[in-house]
């Protein structure tokens, strides 16, 4: 049974996405509300002070908990559909993120939609990662991951690195991702009323948007389509009240007929990214706490303490 605090969460998200993301709203409109007010609703973590940063040209910033191990790093890519989203959207849940796996988290301002199409945000994240590695940071020290469009560009970013030739990191971690840019999946029809975020003519709109004319199945848009050989081990959390919740299945299940290592955890009753409200509601908490805990397992003989 989801927390009560959960529940009044839902009915404010009805009431944020409605104000924020519809189709007709303006994509400035639309980052304001992701990146000036959204942050304000959510307590700021303690013990994680932040650090500017450029990786490699591309803004970033670092969340540092206290007593961090600074040989590991999270690579953190934020969500919002490619359109919206930022270093500010997202930096207090990153926090929390860093501490519970004591390490070093770096986030970064890729380039969005529709100002720069597909591939741009994939290419900048390739270069945000290999800007770590000429930073001294060890591969098997590196966790990429990231949420929605993140989890999307975690999985692009991973084939990308393969296909190269460059050395992988230690996992990833992809929270609510999208894999398919032709949301194909039968939960968009399923789960639409049960999910209080995301709708398919807005997340139609942000897609055509971030691809232009490039193809919906290119594999570095749409990961389920891609060859998932080789790829290191990944953590994938959903909840069941996301019409991208097949998204996470089918891409599950093509990834382990792949080889690859996959921890999938479907969440009873959570929406989209329900770890934003991290510090506020219980089964964010938790969802956190795991990730932590996994990226610790993952990072190669790393060590230290929340």
């Amino acid at each position: 049974m989801p927390s009560l605090a959960s529940r009044v969460v839902v009915t404010n998200l009805r009431l944020y996405s409605a104000l924020s993301w519809r189709p007709c709203y303006p994509v400035g409109y639309q980052r304001y509300m992701m990146s000036s007010l959204a942050p304000r609703m959510m307590p700021t973590p303690k013990g994680v002070r932040r650090e500017p940063a450029s990786a490699d040209g591309i803004q970033a910033a670092w969340a540092i908990p206290d007593g961090a191990d600074d040989s590991r790093v999270i690579l953190y890519l934020h969500g919002g559909a490619f359109i919206i989203g930022s270093i500010e959207s997202h930096w207090k849940m990153v926090a929390r993120m860093a501490r519970a796996a004591g390490c070093r988290a770096l986030l970064i301002d890729y380039r969005l939609a529709p100002e720069h199409e597909f591939p741009a945000a994939v290419d900048d994240s390739v270069r945000a990662y290999r800007w770590l590695l000429a930073e001294g940071y060890r591969p098997d020290r590196i966790v990429i991951a990231g949420d929605s469009a993140g989890g999307t560009l975690t999985a692009s970013t991973l084939v990308s690195l393969r296909d190269a030739g460059d050395p992988l990191p230690a996992a990833g971690v992809m929270l609510s991702p999208a894999t398919d840019m032709e949301m194909s999946g039968e939960t968009f029809k399923t789960k639409v009323r049960e999910d209080p975020l995301i709708r398919q003519a807005w997340g139609g709109k942000c897609i055509g948007m971030y691809l232009g004319a490039a193809d919906p199945r290119d594999p570095l848009a749409s990961p389920l389509y891609a060859d998932l050989k080789g790829l290191p081990p990944l953590l994938i959390q959903v909840g069941t009240r996301e019409v991208l919740l097949d998204d996470s299945r089918r891409f599950a299940e093509r990834a382990r007929e792949a080889g690859v290592e996959v921890d999938l955890e479907v969440w009873a009753g959570m929406f989209h990214v329900w770890h934003f409200n991290c510090g506020r509601m219980p089964e964010s908490n938790d969802a956190v706490r795991k990730i932590g805990s996994y990226c610790r397992e993952k990072m190669n003989g790393a060590t230290g303490g929340q």
